[in-house]
């Protein structure tokens, strides 16, 4: 399904332009990074296919959704924000959510990933009730997930049964083999999916 992307004003773009810079160092500074891209992906995730509901607009900041249990912890990532959301006030929660898992992967060292504006905005354990990283340094976007689920079991790391059915399912298991034996590989199509993931129900050609 291709897209038409909507036309945005000076102001909107200026002030994009104008939070980037700013975003980047408060992902750095705070070392929040990791749990940035968890809310990113978390919003973003909510769009379902069949009805055309949820989607990449924000929606995350209500109560209610933050409730989910799979959304657990990402209320602290919401309020980290508010006090940056607020000097830019005339982006939407969509595109101010999207661009910071975007620059979130940047900073961390993974892929420039294409940023499309014109959302439109929807009305100390603090990752996800799970405690501990997935890889050695969570604060770098590489393809070391990858390396170290094919390495086995490693004290101190996560690895959830959703992490070890990658081995076990034959579609995936030469995608991890691939991801982990070329970086660029994997830049390359996180970036692509990242992109589409952030445009779930938006921007649609009917």
């Amino acid at each position: 399904m291709g897209k038409i992307y909507p036309v945005i004003t000076e102001e909107y773009r200026l002030a994009l332009e104008a939070a980037k810079p700013k975003l980047k160092a408060f992902l750095t500074e705070s070392g929040s990074a990791p749990l940035m891209l968890r809310l990113a992906f978390h919003t973003a995730g909510t769009f379902d296919v069949k009805t055309r509901t949820g989607g990449p607009f924000g929606t995350i900041r209500q109560k209610e959704e933050q409730a989910h249990g799979a959304n657990v912890g990402l209320d602290v990532a919401i309020n980290m924000l508010d006090p940056l959301r607020q000097e830019f006030s005339i982006l939407s929660w969509g595109d101010f959510l999207m661009l910071v898992g975007a620059l979130a992967v940047e900073v961390t060292g993974g892929p420039i990933v294409p940023f499309h504006p014109g959302r439109p905005g929807s009305g100390h354990k603090d990752k996800s009730g799970f405690e501990g990283s997935w890889t050695s340094n969570p604060l770098v976007f590489d393809n070391s997930y990858y390396k170290e689920l094919l390495a086995g079991e490693k004290a101190g790391l996560l690895k959830l049964p959703s992490d070890k059915a990658l081995l076990a399912d034959p579609i995936f298991r030469p995608l991890v083999e691939k991801f982990a034996a070329d970086q660029n590989a994997f830049f390359q199509a996180y970036s692509e999916s990242y992109m589409k993931l952030s445009e779930l129900g938006w921007a649609d050609i009917p």
